[in-house]
């Protein structure tokens, strides 16, 4: 159920955010499946999950997306495209669903949970649209994190993108009516060989400038 220290510290080296993908290698349905239950599996606050992830693999939707991506490529040419999107004006239903979901897994009475309930409903209730709206999205890039180093440990090349249009994305895609909007994409997939950017060193502060001990 590990790995090794090393074998961690030797994938993140490896990976990086891949400028070209090769079309024409796609990743199998077991490992894209465990990508997959990576975001499933990622932490959110009180664990609401506030977010969908939206998976494209119709190359005719793919190629729709460099226009709206700033002209980059890698949404076009990756095996799956991810799209994180957050949900908007989250509220009492969504607290309601996941409080309903907790007692369908653990299969426990519901009236325990009150306590729970109403601390999260006190803070849904009580926060602005506008702050609820930017603390979903910021919950967004806990997934993000979860999704690259699932990859970067399977071998499978990944790049985070902010650089998509993310309005076009959500008229697109249909997100705000569904609930959500889109805040960050990730292409998934295999580095094209003639991808340059793949060979170069990777460029980090050292350790003892951005880790402090105390």
């Amino acid at each position: 159920m590990t790995t090794t220290p090393a074998a961690v510290v030797d994938a993140l080296r490896w990976r990086y955010s891949t400028k070209k993908f090769d079309p024409a290698r796609k990743v199998a349905p077991d490992v894209w499946n465990a990508i997959e239950q990576s975001l499933v599996l990622s932490p959110s606050s009180f664990g609401l999950q506030p977010w969908k992830f939206f998976v494209i693999t119709d190359q005719k939707i793919k190629d729709q997306l460099p226009p709206i991506s700033w002209n980059q490529t890698q949404p076009k040419d990756c095996s799956h495209m991810v799209v994180l999107a957050a949900r908007k004006t989250i509220n009492a239903a969504d607290v309601n669903r996941y409080i309903d979901r907790i007692v369908q897994v653990r299969d426990i009475p519901g009236d325990p949970m009150r306590g729970y309930k109403d601390m999260m409903l006190g803070i849904v209730n009580s926060m602005p649209a506008a702050d609820l709206d930017t603390w979903c999205a910021k919950q967004v890039y806990i997934a993000l994190g979860f999704l690259l180093e699932t990859c970067a440990l399977l071998g499978v090349d990944a790049c985070p993108m902010e650089g998509i249009v993310a309005p076009e994305y959500d008229k697109l895609l249909k997100l705000p009516e569904q609930g959500y909007t889109a805040v960050v994409g990730c292409p998934v997939g295999y580095r094209a060989a003639d991808d340059k950017y793949a060979a170069y060193p990777k460029v980090r502060f050292e350790t003892k400038d951005v880790i402090v001990h105390m």
